[in-house]
């Protein structure tokens, strides 16, 4: 199953090295224009087939643990739910879109 991080390259983080901080080998990073969360740049979203989808907004540097922390999560989680949205870290208060599989 492929996991993929999607990273709007409109947005500020988009337009610096941020995407390569974000590299871990079970995903594939990809940059794509205006992912629309323009109210609450910088955005990201986490997808896999048959799995929820997450689109998270007001992304900052100091977000890369908690991206990275859910991006493991994510991988082991077999249809991307969680009981606990703690595990989330700060990133539980910038959740934009939770889509289903």
């Amino acid at each position: 199953m492929t996991h993929t991080m999607t990273l709007c390259a409109t947005c500020a983080l988009g337009q610096g090295d941020f995407v390569s901080r974000l590299a871990l080998p079970e995903y594939t990073v990809q940059m794509t224009e205006c992912m629309s969360g323009c109210a609450k740049p910088s955005t990201i979203a986490f997808r896999a087939s048959g799995k929820t989808a997450y689109l998270f907004g007001q992304i900052t540097v100091d977000d890369l643990p908690d991206l990275i922390a859910f991006a493991t999560a994510y991988l082991s989680s077999p249809d991307g739910t969680f009981a606990d949205a703690r595990i989330f870290g700060a990133l539980r208060h910038k959740a934009l879109a939770r889509i289903p599989g």
